[in-house]
């Protein structure tokens, strides 16, 4: 329990015993730094009483839909929770402190009463479900990525989001690193100058698959979606590296795979005949820099997310860099303390109806990057041209 000013709240903490772990009993990237310190009292102040009511789809292996704090966050109502599996949405609903459960989220969408939804269901669904928020006339943030593989998906959510005149957020946990953050703050004060070269790495090792949901088997198994999943299809850990510090966007892409010697990481073993077990792409930015991404998840001695920025310039200022102040009841979380920033990011865009950090294009810029790295990389290293996309909402 937490207090502050004579009011007693409630705040959903992860503990140890409740992090996420991989087939071999180990925590899963990203959890394991689970930051639990608040600011100090009185840092962050409120400035509306009202409540957005939020939806909030999906509870798998990584307990998502609750990890973020949208239960904790004061200018939140959760109104309804989903999950296809029961046993899971019972979960959720749990987690939440909600009642109102929906047998899908499509379901959920069709509640007139629920303003923003949460998706955090399985990756390849995340596009689709998206859109179909969006022509419903609810608020959208998403879990990584914003979609899957799909060139012609991206274009069909950037015009999604136009069209409806909604706020959509990227839930990309690496734009809230400390670092990351800070670096932004710098760039955006023009301390760097442009960046003349950058990097970005997920790693995140793979030795046996992780479990995911299986339209097959209509449940979660390891012949899901993450069995074989090629690397570079889940970039943006690392792409915010480059998207995320500047707001600039990469052009084209020259990208080589390894061929795995992990099973399910062989092209004769996976849905997506994905031979690679790690990928590295080397970018051209905007600011005609360059940007080394690399994703690898069959390399049991690397393990985490992490980058580097260089600029023409090295300039010292007093921009301030820290990470703006949570509702005392919104812990950082995982993944280096950036879940609650997420949230609380995401409701402020809503309230103040401002375009949110991670907006459509900058989580496209982030993503689409990454598919075509994949495709330059089954081409042994074609340079090959990325689409851009730029959001003028205000």
């Amino acid at each position: 329990m937490l207090s502050t000013t004579g009011t007693v709240m409630t705040s959903t903490v992860l503990r140890a015993d409740d992090r996420p772990v991989d087939a071999s009993g180990r925590v899963i990237a990203g959890f394991e730094n689970n930051e639990q310190e608040t600011r100090a009292e009185g840092s962050w102040r409120p400035f509306s009483d009202r409540k957005i009511r939020v939806g909030i789809a999906g509870f798998g292996l990584c307990k998502f839909g609750a990890q973020f704090g949208f239960q904790d966050h004061p200018n939140v109502e959760v109104s309804a929770v989903t999950d296809l599996l029961p046993d899971r949405r019972a979960e959720l609903a749990k987690a939440c402190r909600c009642k109102k459960t929906y047998e899908s989220c499509e379901a959920m969408l069709d509640d007139d009463t629920i303003e923003a939804v949460y998706i955090a269901t399985d990756a390849p669904s995340h596009a689709n479900l998206a859109m179909k928020a969006l022509q419903r006339g609810k608020h959208v943030a998403s879990a990584v990525p914003a979609v899957f593989g799909s060139l012609e998906d991206a274009d069909r959510l950037f015009e999604a989001v136009k069209k409806s005149g909604q706020h959509y957020m990227m839930f990309e946990t690496s734009c809230f690193h400390k670092d990351l953050y800070a670096w932004h703050r710098q760039y955006e004060n023009g301390d760097f100058g442009k960046i003349v070269y950058s990097e970005g790495e997920y790693y995140h090792y793979f030795g046996q698959p992780l479990g995911g949901y299986n339209p097959q088997t209509r449940t979660v198994d390891t012949n899901g979606w993450r069995k074989g999943l090629p690397p570079q299809w889940y970039p943006t850990h690392a792409t915010a590296f480059y998207v995320g510090v500047t707001g600039q966007r990469f052009t084209e892409v020259s990208a080589l795979g390894n061929p795995s010697v992990v099973p399910h990481l062989q092209a004769k073993n996976n849905r997506y005949k994905n031979p690679f077990g790690s990928e590295v792409g080397l970018f051209r930015t905007t600011e005609e820099g360059m940007s080394r991404m690399a994703v690898s998840w069959d390399m049991p001695s690397a393990r985490g997310e992490q980058g580097r920025v260089y600029g023409q310039k090295d300039e010292k200022s007093l921009v301030p860099t820290v990470r703006p102040a949570l509702p005392p009841q919104v812990r950082g979380g995982s993944h280096g303390g950036s879940h609650g920033h997420l949230t609380s990011e995401f409701i402020d865009a809503i309230l103040r109806d401002r375009k949110p950090w991670i907006d459509v294009a900058q989580s496209l810029n982030m993503t689409v990057a990454g598919i075509v790295a994949h495709q330059s990389a089954l081409r042994d290293g074609e340079l090959m041209k990325i689409p851009q996309y730029v959001f003028e909402k205000s």
